[in-house]
């Protein structure tokens, strides 16, 4: 290969179209802009989503739903997660470490989703009544 052999690769490059060159081009007079009215004019355009003074399409339909802005500092852990770790005390850093929450959580509470058969000791972490149950149950327990 030489750098005055390289060219693009074939249908990458097409000609510009050329409009107002006359009748045989098919671009001639009108330039593919029609008669008269807005779209035909220079500048004649108007923004995005506007229907003609209509109420658009994005103001008609009625606003839904919400993104909590503390969704990233809050995290659930199940007792299937519990179970399958390896240490016998669990806090926010023991997580953080082994990677089964982000670094940007603060709060974490565990959810009874899954079974826990063994011994664990839960500190500084929020535990729904279900899952405390669980722990216990298991032999384990839960600080604050």
């Amino acid at each position: 290969m030489q750098l005055n052999s390289i060219k693009p690769a074939t249908g990458a490059k097409h000609a510009k179209r050329r409009v107002g060159r006359g009748i045989g081009s098919g671009l001639g007079k009108t330039c593919g802009r029609g008669h008269k009215g807005q779209k035909s004019r220079a500048g004649g355009f108007h923004k995005v989503g506007f229907e003609g003074g209509q109420m658009p399409l994005q103001r008609r339909l009625p606003k839904r739903g919400f993104k909590s802005l503390a969704r990233p500092f809050v995290a659930e852990l199940t007792l299937a997660d519990l179970q399958k770790l390896g240490t016998d005390e669990v806090d926010l850093l023991t997580l953080k470490a082994v990677g089964l929450v982000s670094e940007l959580v603060r709060t974490v509470k565990v959810v009874k989703s899954g079974e826990i058969t063994r011994k664990v000791v839960v500190k500084g972490l929020g535990v729904t009544a279900g899952a405390k149950a669980a722990i216990e149950a298991a032999g384990g327990s839960v600080a604050a």
